[in-house]
């Protein structure tokens, strides 16, 4: 796929080389078109190179993220911790030493799923956890 992307960048920019140099210069007619060729050449590799993989990275995350269960063992921000509660836009974190973080969903990057031991050690913590916002 690169060689053949190369090897057309290359007949496209080499045309002008073979013109024949005795014709009369035309009016621009064929620069423009060469422009447009060119234009739409550098946004089809930006499309399979760049956008692409970048939105199936986000579509593979965000499906991360929407199948999170108690117990998995998340990276959100650097910092890993097991879940012990899932909101509609947050999630609550146990770290190692007992502490408890509410994230963002969206901070999460990275998701290892759980055993089904840990999903039952998470439910048995959230119940023992001390209510900080009682508004919720």
């Amino acid at each position: 796929m690169k060689k053949m992307f190369f090897m057309l960048m290359l007949g496209l920019t080499s045309l002008p080389l073979f013109a024949d140099e005795g014709a009369a210069p035309s009016a621009g007619g064929q620069n423009l078109t060469q422009t447009f060729i060119m234009i739409a050449v550098a946004l089809v590799f930006f499309y399979f190179i760049l956008w692409r993989p970048e939105q199936k990275r986000r579509k593979a995350m965000e499906q991360q993220r929407s199948a999170l269960k108690k117990g998995d063992q998340v990276t959100a921000m650097g910092i890993i911790g097991k879940v012990v509660n899932i909101k509609d836009n947050t999630v609550v974190l146990s770290m190692v030493d007992g502490a408890k973080i509410e994230f963002l969903k969206t901070a999460i990057t990275d998701v290892r799923p759980g055993t089904e031991e840990d999903a039952k050690r998470a439910e048995k913590d959230d119940s023992k956890r001390v209510e900080l916002n009682p508004t919720e």
